[in-house]
Parts: structure tokens; C-alpha cells; sequence
């Protein structure tokens, strides 16, 4: 990316970084706090508006960018935006936060063009994707680290297919995701709450949507890259779904949350999952350029790697616990 076109990163960058100061400084510090429980990882109360400063950063830079393109789908941020804060807030049902993320997602996909036959299963995905990321978001650094990670692999993948504009789009994400690291990781200032998570997730979807429709990238590829998020996560919902439990409820049965819990800490479970994230992210980049049977190997293999590391997480955590998973 040459330097002419960094304007909207830097940009992105230092609003994330100045707004998220201020909300620290300011009186919503004390409104919306994330208080300790038992389904908690943190320890004392911590200030979860940090969402808004993300996206302030990504919806300021996009500004800058000023593509046509990006207005339906941060129309779509703001909204989830509002909803996610008013749930942070005062609280919303499940049912209600839901119809929102079907309505955004379904107005995105049914302008989209897509055939019919794909649209509901779309829909379906990035309203999974909305909703996983805010499941995966608790621990110190983790969320804000995988949105870094994330969308720095969709936009690498997108320069290197030539759509600079879905490249700058994406890298401005990142940028902003980095400024929020700065006070996100172990021991973490502020958390992004539902305003940053649900918003990130949506975005997750939406884009990696938008690369496949516009044939930047195989339609494996964004689940790849977001994998070490979207395999913890349904794993875990099948998990509770076969226990009968409320899956919409907090827990702490994650794989990251029983790192952490084990003892690993935040500050190395963090890394762990940044560096699988990265090793996954650059594995799927190289792999788009390869032959139909060189993907199908790669994508093979993770799956592997997976089912691995999952059953050594298992065996430590029932070391650890004594009790069963299942």
C-alpha cells in the first residue's frame, strides 16, 4: 500500500486513540461498567465502552475513504451500534438484539444481488458471525487482537487481488483495532462491550462476504481466517446445546476461557491465540493462490490441527478440573 493511501489508517488510528482516552476520562467511565461475577475472567469493575472508541476510528477513516460501497454497510454498523449500546446500558432480550442483527444482515445480503438460493444461508452466517464474536470476546486482548489480525489478512488478500478500496476498508479496521489494544491488553482499562464486539463480528461477516461475492478470495477463506474464533465458539454451543443449557446466557466454558482459568493467564492466552491466528491468517493468503487440491489439503489439514489442539485443551482442563466436559 503505498504511502498516498494511509491517510484513512492513521487516521482511524488516532481517532480510536483520542476518543478512547476521553471515554476514560469521562463521566460514562462510571454508567456502563462490567462488574464482576461468577461467569466472569476479570477481577475488578472495568468501563466496557470501549466500542465506541473502535468505531469512531473506523467510521471516521471510512469517512475519509468516502466509497460509495461503504455507506449501507456502516448504516448497518451504526445501527448495531445503538442496539448493542442500549443493551450495554440498560439491557435488551435476546429475542430483540437477534431481529436486529437479522434485519441488518438481511438488508445487506438482499441488496447484494446474491441468488436466492444463497441468500438465507448468508444471512444466516453473518448473523453467526455477529453473534460469535461477541461470544469469544472475554478476555483481555482477545477480540480487539483478532479484529487486528483479522481484517490485516482480508486486506493483504485484497491488494494482493487488486481491490485497493476493500484493502484500505479493511486495514483501516485493523488500525483502529490496534489503537484499542493499547488499553485493551492484559490488564485491561476498558473492555469493548457489545457496542465493539457485536459491530466487529457483523463487519467479520459482511466483508468476508463481500470478497467472496466479488471474487477476491475462495468462499473458505474468511472462515479460515476467523477460525480460531468460530471453531471455539460452535464447538462450545453444540457443547451446552447437547448439556440443554441457555445458550444465550454467560458462561466460561470457552477453550480460551479454560486457558486462562487453568492458569495460562490473559497475557499468554492472548498471545497463543495471536500467534495461531497469524500462522492461520498468512497459511490462508498462500493458500488462495494455490491448485484446488493444495487448498483442499490445507483446509484438511487445520481441520486437523483443530480436532488437536481442541482434544489437548480437553485433557488438560479434565486434569485440572477432574469432571468431564460432556
Amino acid at each position: 500500500m503505498s504511502i498516498s493511501l494511509w491517510g484513512p489508517v492513521l487516521l482511524a488510528f488516532m481517532t480510536a486513540l483520542v476518543v478512547l482516552r476521553a471515554l476514560l476520562r469521562g463521566k460514562l467511565f462510571g454508567r456502563v461498567v462490567d462488574r464482576p461475577n461468577e461467569r466472569s475472567l476479570h477481577e475488578i469493575p472495568t468501563p466496557r465502552t470501549g466500542g465506541l472508541g473502535l468505531m469512531a476510528g473506523i467510521l471516521v477513516g471510512w469517512g475519509l475513504l468516502w466509497q460509495p460501497w461503504l455507506l449501507p454497510i456502516g448504516g448497518g454498523v451504526l445501527f448495531l451500534m445503538l442496539v448493542s449500546f442500549l443493551d450495554d446500558l440498560r439491557g435488551l432480550s435476546a429475542g430483540v438484539r437477534i431481529l436486529a442483527h437479522f434485519l441488518v444482515a438481511g438488508v445487506i445480503v438482499g441488496n447484494s444481488g446474491i441468488t436466492p438460493l444463497w441468500m438465507f444461508p448468508t444471512v444466516l452466517a453473518i448473523v453467526w458471525m455477529t453473534n460469535l464474536y461477541n461470544f469469544m470476546d472475554g478476555s483481555d486482548g482477545l477480540a480487539g487482537g483478532m479484529a487486528l489480525l483479522g481484517f490485516a489478512s482480508y486486506a493483504a488478500a485484497a491488494w494482493s487481488a487488486g481491490d485497493s478500496q476493500m484493502a484500505q476498508a479493511c486495514a483501516v479496521i485493523a488500525a483502529s483495532a490496534s489503537a484499542f489494544l493499547l488499553y485493551n491488553f492484559h490488564p485491561a482499562r476498558i473492555f469493548m462491550g457489545d457496542t465493539g464486539s457485536i459491530a466487529l463480528g457483523f463487519m467479520a461477516g459482511v466483508f468476508g462476504f463481500y470478497g467472496w461475492q466479488h471474487h477476491l478470495w475462495p468462499l473458505w477463506f474468511p472462515m479460515l481466517v476467523f477460525s480460531p474464533f468460530i471453531v471455539d465458539a460452535t464447538v462450545t454451543l453444540f457443547r451446552r446445546l447437547l448439556r440443554r443449557e441457555k445458550v444465550w446466557q454467560a458462561h466460561r466454558s470457552h477453550y480460551y476461557q479454560r486457558l486462562v482459568r487453568m492458569g495460562v493467564g490473559h497475557r499468554k492466552t492472548a498471545i497463543f491465540e495471536y500467534s495461531l491466528m497469524a500462522v492461520v491468517g498468512g497459511c490462508a493468503i498462500w493458500m488462495i493462490g494455490q491448485p484446488l487440491a493444495w487448498q483442499l489439503s490445507g483446509l484438511i489439514a487445520w481441520s486437523i490441527a483443530y480436532i488437536v489442539l481442541a482434544l489437548w485443551v480437553d485433557r488438560l482442563w479434565r486434569d485440572n478440573s477432574g469432571s468431564s466436559l460432556l
